[in-house]
């Protein structure tokens, strides 16, 4: 099916989500795989998500597309900056020709929540306490934003626990903007933005 998600950011960066609902031979008509993928469904996944870069660039190089040693794909000439994730049955994607972008999409499940003391210190779990949404909708978000921050940095890693933290959010009904500090080398304010929708938390973020 069409894109369910498109936001045009600015006049140099694109977002989108895409709803997997069709056969992997219908993706496989623009999309090679790089590496050798044995599961079914991660395999459409990762098609779909280099699905999704052509539908907001059509003349992204996604054939020219190279898996660094961490597994993430990147372009030899960053003729576009570009993240990609997915999650169940949804893969979503940000492509930027100037912007250095991150995007992370996930599903809200209970088993995050015996996981937050790992990611999040303890002025973080009671900022999500000020918020009245259901607390694993806070901790997926919150999570959401530093993947996505995560995958912005691109160069791996990160302690979520002690190279981010979440400073103050503003959510508004499906919508939120977090300013965050990330301290992995001098200490950075970003600011992710997000939604809920259709069952998912979607985060992403745009710099420069």
């Amino acid at each position: 099916m069409p894109l369910v998600y498109q936001q045009n950011i600015n006049a140099s960066t694109k977002l989108g989500v895409w709803h997997l609902a069709e056969s992997e031979a219908f993706f496989s008509e623009r999309i090679r795989i790089q590496q050798p993928i044995a599961h079914p469904h991660k395999r459409l996944q990762h098609l779909a998500g280099r699905w999704v870069l052509t539908e907001l660039f059509p003349e992204f190089p996604v054939s020219e597309l190279l898996i660094a040693a961490s597994r993430k794909p990147y372009l030899p000439e960053n003729e576009f900056h570009f993240s990609i994730s997915h999650c169940g049955d949804y893969a979503a994607a940000i492509v930027s020709r100037v912007h250095k972008v991150g995007v992370d999409i996930e599903i809200p499940q209970a088993k995050i929540e015996p996981m937050r003391h790992k990611f999040l210190s303890d002025e973080e779990q009671e900022l999500l306490l000020q918020h009245p949404h259901p607390p694993m909708q806070l901790l997926t978000m919150a999570w959401s934003i530093k993947e996505a921050i995560f995958k912005w940095y691109a160069e791996g890693k990160v302690d979520f626990k002690a190279h981010i933290q979440l400073l103050e959010m503003d959510i508004t009904d499906d919508q939120f903007a977090v300013t965050c500090n990330f301290t992995k080398h001098h200490p950075i304010k970003l600011v992710v933005n997000g939604i809920f929708f259709n069952g998912n938390c979607l985060s992403w973020l745009v710099t420069g």
